[in-house]
């Protein structure tokens, strides 16, 4: 049974209107993945992750295609936080801030929903390429452990191997006779990773983070009466993470740092949210009802260190060399009212579903201590300045309704529609149709098409970053600011998208099940970085913020952007999935599955700024059509023979295209051109997984050996012209293979 996309209890993924995935605790564990998000990625071909999750701060995912922010993420069907962390590297994810899955313990999770179509009539913004529902373990009863550790060894030829490890549990307890208690919990740590340099082998910025995470969940269950029930969980998360920023070389300042330094950007975060819910039936005569309460925030406190502020040394004589830089927080409390019964109408079934929604959203930036970004700041990542400090919230109010009929045998029939009104834009609504006729028991067909919205988030609209070195300054700036105005920027408008899918439901013999979706996904207004400008228009702004430019900068030197709604796409694609069973007597049974999505990206209108600039580059252009995979196909084979299994997964990357900056190795008149790029592919890659399980003491003790990426795949290497600081090896804008190759690990888990 399904409780995503639908408010049918009964409603199984295969018999729902819209196309569904169920992928189960014990598939994730079988990806030998630290988090949901690189698990998930690995086990369903609509989903991509980054090469480095956003630098190591922010750890997203797209679905077909498009960006984190389209993406909406539900815990036990309630609307998750999203973090408070804005990505502000280059590349597709540049503006979002997505939900972070790997807050969740993996211990924790019985099984994912990932509903891949639109839905924002049923659950408001956010829901345009689709949905991810987490649902937490509820049992009563068991104590599971595991623990595991890895390292990518082929990189001692070239970096850091990268160890980790990831320590699970969880366990059931009983709440008297009719209640449960289920807590999990996971620590899991990263070293840092390294990958091959050439041209500074002393560089270690181009890696992956050192990182380390302790996660809790805890989820409870208790009927009060014989007809009402309390349920509630609770998830906890902390993160320490340190990231390394472009090595300085002795002469920077020698005399604080003789032999050179490398500063790295820490961040400690905390991450956390309650549901409390009250339900049951026989409300009004016979209504299924469900009052539940949700909060849950996102806090992130960054700091510089191992660093130095080189112009505050020189004017008085010392710097520090740690600092804090800044911090954000994004919270949000909802609180709903849904209520659903069943009828019979004129001899056919008829659900009806409606209810209400309140949200209160907060978002808050801090900025650092003076000597983090006074006089160009700390090197490496300066702090945050006052003028970017502040503290902003709204509320939405919505109400919503769902009809499912069947007025004819074999066809159903779901009608959708909500209204949401926001204190900081005005109103939107959305609807959605979807059918379903089943011609018999081997085959359906299934259509939907829907309107829906993303609401820009408090972060896109008031988020601002400014950096002023000796040399030159950088911001990024808050849209609905006068600097930002000077620039052509204009009060930002929710997206607005339009969903159609159609597809088949087909057995054609037993234990064969396929499922074809086509769908088209076209989004107007999409919420972008763009307005990017420099010189002295650049320079102009950037003073417009009250900060003081140092004189006679460079006008060339001085850049500035800010979030705007630069453009139109559609998205068109295929999904195809099919899962069989072959039983081979003695020699066990095997599941056989496979999962394909065929994408396309393509710009429909570009948007100009007030000045009549367009908004966008070629560049950015390549960042939201051709940086995800074309393709992406996922073939698993799980043989189980006694007390055996052994997983193998192959899974092609198709190609991506992008248009990549020229760096300090290019000619003089290219280099680091916003006008002139290099379109650079990434030519499709296999990677091969493979794990081994051996089972013990009727299935309670297990031992597993496995690899991911078998045999050492990785993008294709840039050319030393496209290399920042020469080290950048791989296009970070792309998704895909990852750039740390093989990964070896072993699982020991023991279950009570």
């Amino acid at each position: 049974m399904i409780v995503t996309g639908t408010r049918d209890s009964h409603r199984t993924a295969r018999s729902s209107a819209s196309p569904i995935d169920i992928i189960t605790g014990a598939e994730l564990a079988r990806t030998g993945a630290l988090n949901i998000a690189d698990a998930l990625a690995r086990t369903d071909p609509s989903i991509n992750s980054s090469l480095l999750a956003g630098s190591g701060q922010v750890a997203g995912i797209r679905m077909r295609g498009l960006t984190p922010n389209e993406v909406l993420v539900l815990v036990d069907g309630k609307r998750r936080h999203t973090t408070g962390v804005v990505a502000t590297y280059s590349g597709p994810e540049h503006g979002t801030t997505p939900v972070d899955l790997n807050a969740i313990p993996l211990s924790a999770i019985d099984h994912i929903e990932v509903l891949r179509d639109g839905a924002a009539a049923m659950y408001g913004s956010d829901a345009i390429a689709g949905v991810v529902n987490i649902i937490l373990k509820k049992t009563d009863h068991g104590l599971n452990t595991s623990f595991q550790s890895g390292a990518h060894p082929f990189n001692y030829l070239y970096g850091s191997p990268g160890w980790d490890y990831q320590l699970n549990a969880d366990g059931g307890l009983k709440l008297g006779t009719d209640g449960y208690l289920h807590l999990s919990g996971q620590v899991y740590h990263a070293d840092h990773f390294v990958t091959g340099t050439h041209y500074r082998p002393e560089d270690y910025n181009f890696a992956t983070p050192e990182e380390t995470r302790e996660s809790l969940a805890i989820e409870l269950g208790k009927n009060i009466t014989e007809n009402v029930k309390f349920y509630a969980n609770v998830t906890y998360m902390h993160r320490h993470i340190q990231l390394y920023e472009t090595n300085r070389l002795p002469s920077i300042l020698p005399s604080v740092y003789p032999w050179g330094f490398n500063p790295s950007s820490v961040n400690e975060e905390n991450d956390y949210a309650a549901t409390l819910g009250l339900t049951g039936d026989h409300f009004l005569g016979g209504f299924h009802w469900d009052l539940n309460t949700t909060y849950g925030a996102d806090e992130s406190r960054l700091s510089t260190i191992n660093s130095a502020n080189t112009s505050y040394y020189a004017a008085y004589g010392w710097t520090p060399t740690k600092g804090f830089a800044e911090s954000y927080r994004n919270a949000q409390w909802t609180n709903n009212l849904d209520l659903s019964r069943g009828f019979v109408v004129l001899g056919r079934p008829l659900k009806l579903a409606f209810g209400a929604e309140h949200r209160l959203e907060t978002y808050d930036i801090v900025s650092g201590n003076a000597p983090t970004y006074l006089l160009g700041g700390l090197q490496g990542a300066p702090g945050l300045t006052p003028q970017s400090a502040g503290s902003w919230s709204r509320d939405i109010w919505a109400g919503y309704a769902d009809v499912g009929i069947s007025p004819v045998r074999k066809l159903d029939l779901d009608f959708a529609g909500r209204f949401e009104h926001y204190t900081d834009f005005g109103n939107a609504e959305s609807g959605k149709v979807s059918a379903r006729y089943e011609v018999s028991k081997r085959l359906a067909f299934r259509a939907t098409i829907s309107n829906g919205f993303r609401a820009p988030s408090l972060a896109e609209q008031h988020f601002s970053s400014l950096s002023v070195t000796p040399t030159g300054a950088s911001g990024s700036l808050a849209v609905n600011s006068a600097a930002a105005e000077l620039l052509g920027a204009t009060k930002l408008k929710p997206e607005r998208s339009t969903n159609i899918s159609g597809g088949v439901v087909f057995e054609p013999f037993p234990r064969l099940h396929v499922t074809a979706d086509a769908y088209q996904i076209s989004i107007r207004d999409r919420i972008l970085g763009g307005g990017n400008y420099n010189g002295a228009l650049a320079e102009e702004a950037i003073g417009l913020t009250g900060i003081a430019l140092p004189p006679g900068l460079d006008p060339s030197n001085v850049t500035a952007n800010y979030f705007s709604n630069a453009a139109s796409t559609r998205t068109q694609g295929v999904d195809i999935n099919a899962d069989y069973v072959t039983r081979f007597g003695r020699y066990g049974v095997v599941d056989w599955t496979v999962g394909i999505d065929l994408n396309r990206t393509r710009l429909h209108h570009l948007s100009n700024d007030a000045n009549g600039t367009p908004l966008l580059n070629a560049q950015a252009i390549g960042w939201i059509t051709t940086a995800t995979p074309r393709s992406k196909i996922i073939l698993n084979a799980r043989w189980t023979i006694g007390a055996w299994d052994v997983n193998v997964r192959q899974t092609r990357y198709g190609q991506t295209t992008g248009n990549l900056t020229y760096q300090v190795a290019a000619p003089a008149a290219l280099r680091y051109s916003i006008q002139q790029f290099a379109q650079f592919e990434n030519s499709p890659r296999w990677m091969t997984d493979l794990e081994v399980t051996r089972r013990f003491m009727s299935d309670r003790l297990r031992a597993t050996i496995g690899v991911n990426n078998l045999f050492n795949v990785r993008p294709r290497k840039l050319p030393l012209i496209l290399r920042y600081n020469g080290n950048s090896i791989y296009d970070t804008s792309s998704s895909g293979i990852p750039i740390t190759g093989s990964y070896w690990y072993g699982r020991v888990g023991y279950s009570f």
